[in-house]
């Protein structure tokens, strides 16, 4: 099928276009900066309106919206927050609006959303059926899965509520440096559930949600073993070889993120019930083997 990506020149986005590419479909891109030449690019403006590049979506089979600022690239401000909520709504209304004046709409709307969606939530295991957080992740992923709900009246709805992703870029990529130079370790107390997936199931299972009639609603996309963020850090100096005895006391932290600390001393015990009832294998099932297919390929 032809399939259009908005926000699709990100890292996520390019590992889902090799993805659906390697599989034989058509993609197309909506972004802000399409590349000179390049005919499967198209600019957008996601400000909450529709506009010409709507043209894209007529007769597509699916859309597949990932555009939003990025979480953790700074500090939270009032006015970032701001932004990083406005970010999602604006785009996510753009293409809702845009689906419902085609006269062939998508037959498949997959959004993005996040683990986050369900706050802090200790120890308890999580599945798609708990209900959204109370701080400020959670009510901000809850108004961006409102935002695709209309879409619903044109199209099967997707909802991606994705954890930690384990690739070559993103939070994986951030995090190393301290391991490397041999002074990483857990942050805080260590004790907050990661979700996690690798880089190849996120695009494989997203890749599944799009063209499995079957899926709708919201779904987890993490693996199926979480793990603590003392495990995440022991697992991750094992396959770097490198030290992780060197905690980063919650309190710094606080002083130098300010509130984008409680995402990284928080957490959730997600896991991918939803997928699993769909019947997707996952290819890195536990994270020594996730990491060890980023940082230490065969």
């Amino acid at each position: 099928m032809r399939i259009v990506i908005a926000g699709g020149s990100g890292f996520l986005g390019r590992a889902l276009r090799r993805s659906l590419g390697a599989a034989g479909h058509q993609v197309d891109v909506l972004t802000r900066r399409p590349r000179p030449g390049r005919t499967d690019e198209l600019a957008w403006v996601p400000n909450g309106s529709s506009g010409p590049w709507a043209r894209a979506l007529e007769g597509a089979g699916a859309v597949v919206n990932l555009a939003g600022e990025g979480i953790a690239d700074k500090r939270w401000t009032a006015a970032r927050k701001q932004a990083l909520l406005g970010s999602r709504l604006d785009a996510t209304n753009s293409l809702v609006k845009a689906m419902a004046e085609l006269t062939t709409p998508p037959g498949v709307f997959v959004s993005a959303s996040g683990v986050g969606y369900y706050g802090p939530t200790g120890d308890a295991v999580i599945t798609e059926a708990a209900p959204a957080g109370h701080d400020f992740l959670g009510e901000m992923a809850r108004a961006w899965e409102d935002a695709a709900a209309p879409a619903a009246t044109h199209a099967r709805v997707v909802l991606l509520r994705t954890g930690l992703v384990m690739g070559e870029e993103g939070a994986l990529a951030k995090m190393l440096l301290p391991f490397k130079l041999g002074v990483g370790g857990r942050l805080g107390s260590g004790t907050q559930w990661m979700p996690w997936i690798s880089v190849d199931d996120w695009a494989g299972l997203t890749a599944r949600l799009i063209t499995n009639d079957a899926a709708r609603g919201p779904f987890n996309l993490s693996a199926p073993n979480p793990v603590t963020n003392a495990e995440f850090t022991r697992t991750l100096g094992r396959v770097l070889g490198r030290p992780s005895i060197f905690p980063v006391p919650a309190f710094a932290l606080k002083l130098a993120l300010g509130e984008l600390s409680d995402a990284l001393l928080t957490g959730q015990r997600a896991v991918p019930e939803k997928a699993l009832a769909l019947g997707y294998t996952f290819r890195h099932a536990t994270l020594e083997a996730a990491l060890r297919s980023v940082l230490a390929p065969a």
